[in-house]
C-alpha cells in the first residue's frame, strides 16, 4: 500500500510539473494547428516605439514550437546592426517537447559576424544570429530581442502568417508613434483572416490575430505577399543615414534621396574620368558609350552581397569601388552611374524588389521599399536597364530577377514609378532544329541546335559556366526521357548583342526504342518533352499564376532503321485553350525518313482557383501527346 501511495505522489508531482510548463508543452497545441505544420508560432509579439524622427525601438518576443527539421527556419532569431542601429538585448530559452527547460542561450552564445564575408570595408555592418542544433523534435524556443535604431526609414512590415506550413496561435503588433511625423500604414489581404485592429489614439495602433492554421503551398500560387495578410508602415518625416527625409510623395522622396543620400557619392579621380573619356573616344551616341562603360564595369568589378537594411540605401563612394573593384548592388550601380556621368551619359539609381518571382514597389504607399538596386538610362520615351552586379548579363538585358515589375527611379527632380521591361510571351522563345536516327536494335544517335531568347535566354545562358559534371547533370535532367543518355559533344554560342544563346549537342543512347520480337516502338518527340503532369489539388484555395509565357518550336528529322516499315504513326494534333496553344505534325518524306514538328505557346496570366483543373488537363493533354509513339515492324 505504501508503494502504491509513493507511485501516486510521483505521478502527481510529474503532472503538476507539466501543468506548470503547459504554456510551452507541445502536447498542448490544438490538433488543428498541427495539421500541415512544420512549426507552430505560439506567440509572436512585436512592440515598435517610435519616439522621434531619429529614434525607434523594436522589441520582439517569439515563441515557436518546431515540429520537425523543416520548421527550423521559423525560429527567426536574427538581428542586424551597424553604426546607426544597435542590439540592446538578445537571448533565448529552449524547452523540450514536454515544456521542460533544457537550455539558456545568452548573447555570447549567438553567432556574431560581418554582414559581408571577405570585406573589411563593411566591418561596421554586422549580423547576430542563433545557430541551434536540436537533439530531438518537437522543441520550443522563446526568443527575445531589443533593437534600437536611428533609421526610422525602415519600419518592419508585419506578416501575421510568415510562411507556408506554419500555424499561429497568437501574433501581436503594437506601434506607438508621435503625432507629428505623418505615420501611415497600408493593410493588404485581410479579408480571409480574422485580424483585430485597435486604434487607441492618434499615436497608438495594435493588431492581433489568433489561431491561424497552416497553409499548404499550392503549385503555381501567386507570391506569398500577394495572398496572405501584411501591414506596411512608414513615416512621412523619417531619418536615414544621419539625414532627415520626407516621403509625402514619390517626387519629394526621390528628390530628397538624390540631394541628401546620393550627393557626394559619385566623385571620381580625374585620372579615372580621363580613362573613361579615352575609352569612349569620339563616340557620340549615348547608348553606345554606355555599352562601353558597362563592359568596363563588368570586367573590372565583382559583386559582394550586403543585406538590404544594414546600411540603409546609402552606397559606398564610387571612388572606393574604383579603387577596390567590388561592392554591393547599391555601390556598383552608383559606380556605373559615376562612370557614365564622366562621359556625359545621364542615368538614375533605381530601387526595386529583385526576385525571380515578380514583386512590385507599392505605388500607392510612399516609403522606403525594395531589396535591390539597378541603373536606368533614359532612351527616348523608354529606359535601358542595367544589372550592375552581373559580370555576364548582356547590356540592357533584364533577366527574370528584375523584369516586368513596378520600380522606383530616383531622379534629381523627384522619384517616379516605372515598369521595367516586359518580355512578351511570343518573344520568350526556344527554337530547336535537329535530327536523330534509330538503329535496328533501337539505339539513338542525334544532333540538335537549340536557340533560346527572351526570358528563356536567362534560363539557359548560365549553363556555359557550369562545371563539366554539372553540365552533364543538367542535360541528363533536361533529357530525362532518354534512358542511357550519353553526351558526346556540346558547344555553346552566347550572342550577347542579339541576346541569343545557342546549344549545339550531339548525343547517343542505347535502347531508346523498345524492341519486342519483330517490332520497335519509340517516342517520336525525343528532344523537348513535357514528361510530368500538373499536380491534382482537390478543393484548391488560391488562384494560380503563370508568371511568364513562352513559345517553343521544334523541327526534327527522324531516320528510321533500314528493313523496317511503319505500322503505326500518331495522328497530327492541335489544341487551343485560354492558357495557350499546342500543335504537332508528322510529315512522311519517304519510307525511311520523317519530319516531326511541334509548337507550344503558353500564355502568362493570373487565373482563378476554379480554372486550375482546366489548366491541369491542358498540360496533361500536351504531356500525353509529347509521349506519342511510333511502332515499326521488321520487313519479312
Amino acid at each position: 500500500m505504501q508503494f502504491k501511495f509513493t507511485c501516486f505522489l510521483l505521478l502527481f508531482s510529474s503532472t503538476l510539473l507539466l501543468a506548470q510548463k503547459s504554456e510551452y508543452n507541445a502536447l498542448s497545441i490544438a490538433d488543428s494547428l498541427k495539421e500541415n505544420a512544420n512549426a507552430v508560432v505560439r506567440l509572436n509579439q512585436i512592440d515598435i516605439i517610435i519616439s522621434s524622427q531619429r529614434d525607434m525601438n523594436i522589441k520582439t518576443k517569439r515563441v515557436v514550437t518546431v515540429l520537425n527539421e523543416k520548421g527550423l527556419s521559423e525560429i527567426e532569431a536574427t538581428e542586424y546592426y551597424s553604426k546607426t542601429s544597435s542590439v540592446k538585448n538578445i537571448e533565448a530559452l529552449v524547452f523540450d517537447g514536454l515544456g521542460i527547460e533544457i537550455k539558456k542561450i545568452k548573447r555570447k552564445d549567438f553567432k556574431d559576424q560581418s554582414a559581408v564575408s571577405g570585406s573589411t570595408l563593411f566591418s561596421d555592418d554586422r549580423i547576430i544570429y542563433l545557430d541551434y542544433t536540436p537533439i530531438q523534435y518537437p522543441f520550443t524556443i522563446i526568443y527575445e530581442s531589443e533593437v534600437e535604431s536611428s533609421n526610422t526609414a525602415f519600419i518592419p512590415q508585419w506578416y501575421p502568417l510568415s510562411d507556408y506550413f506554419v500555424s499561429v496561435e497568437k501574433t501581436v503588433l503594437n506601434v506607438n508613434y508621435p503625432s507629428n511625423l505623418g505615420f501611415k500604414k497600408m493593410e493588404s489581404n485581410f479579408s480571409n483572416f480574422k485580424i483585430n485592429k485597435t486604434v487607441d489614439s492618434s499615436t497608438q495602433l495594435s493588431y492581433t490575430a489568433t489561431n491561424i492554421t497552416a497553409q499548404k503551398e499550392e503549385d503555381y500560387s501567386p507570391g506569398f505577399t500577394t495572398i496572405f495578410p501584411k501591414v506596411m508602415m512608414g513615416l512621412e518625416n523619417f531619418h536615414l543615414e544621419n539625414v532627415d527625409g520626407n516621403a509625402k510623395t514619390w517626387a519629394t522622396f526621390g528628390q530628397w534621396y538624390s540631394d541628401k543620400i546620393l550627393s557626394g557619392t559619385t566623385e571620381l579621380s580625374e585620372e579615372t574620368k580621363l580613362k573613361m573619356k579615352a575609352l569612349v573616344g569620339d563616340e557620340k551616341d549615348p547608348i553606345k558609350k554606355a555599352k562601353l562603360i558597362y563592359n568596363y564595369v563588368q570586367q573590372k568589378s565583382r559583386y559582394v552581397n550586403i543585406s538590404i537594411g544594414i546600411g540603409g540605401w546609402k552606397p559606398m563612394l564610387a571612388a572606393d569601388v574604383d579603387r577596390l573593384g567590388y561592392g554591393d548592388c547599391k555601390a556598383l550601380t552608383n559606380y556605373t552611374k559615376a562612370l557614365l556621368s564622366a562621359v556625359d551619359v545621364p542615368s538614375y539609381n533605381t530601387i526595386l524588389y529583385g526576385s525571380p518571382r515578380k514583386r512590385n514597389i507599392e505605388p500607392d504607399f510612399v516609403s522606403m521599399q525594395g531589396n535591390h538596386m539597378i541603373l536606368s538610362i533614359p532612351n527616348g520615351d523608354n529606359y535601358i536597364w542595367l544589372e550592375c552586379t552581373s559580370q555576364d548579363t548582356p547590356f540592357g538585358y533584364q533577366g527574370t530577377f528584375t523584369d516586368d515589375r513596378d520600380v522606383l527611379i530616383m531622379k534629381p527632380e523627384g522619384g517616379e514609378i516605372v515598369r521595367t521591361k516586359i518580355y512578351q510571351d511570343k518573344d520568350n522563345t526556344q527554337i530547336s532544329k535537329g535530327k536523330f536516327s534509330l538503329s535496328q536494335t533501337g539505339d539513338f544517335s542525334g544532333e540538335i541546335i537549340i536557340v533560346s531568347e527572351g526570358s528563356q535566354y536567362n534560363q539557359k545562358s548560365a549553363i556555359e559556366n557550369f562545371q563539366p559534371t554539372d553540365k552533364e547533370a543538367h542535360y541528363k535532367k533536361y533529357w530525362d526521357n532518354i534512358n542511357n543518355l550519353k553526351i558526346d559533344k556540346i558547344t555553346f554560342t552566347n550572342d550577347k548583342e542579339k541576346v541569343s544563346f545557342t546549344e549545339n549537342a550531339e548525343i547517343t543512347a542505347v535502347n531508346y526504342g523498345s524492341v519486342s520480337g519483330n517490332k520497335i516502338m519509340f517516342v517520336v518527340n525525343g528532344y523537348n518533352q513535357i514528361t510530368g503532369n500538373v499536380k491534382r489539388i482537390r478543393n484548391r484555395k488560391n488562384p494560380f499564376e503563370i508568371q511568364r509565357g513562352y513559345a517553343d518550336g521544334d523541327e526534327i528529322e527522324i531516320s528510321l532503321p533500314s528493313g523496317f516499315s511503319i505500322e503505326f504513326l500518331p495522328s497530327n494534333f492541335e489544341l487551343k485553350t485560354k492558357f495557350g496553344e499546342y500543335k504537332t505534325e508528322i510529315i512522311k518524306k519517304d519510307a525511311g525518313n520523317l519530319v516531326y514538328k511541334r509548337t507550344l505557346f503558353l500564355k502568362k496570366g493570373l487565373y482563378s482557383n476554379k480554372e486550375y483543373d482546366e489548366y491541369r488537363l491542358f498540360i496533361e493533354q500536351v504531356s500525353r501527346n509529347d509521349n506519342a509513339k511510333i511502332i515499326l515492324t521488321k520487313n519479312l
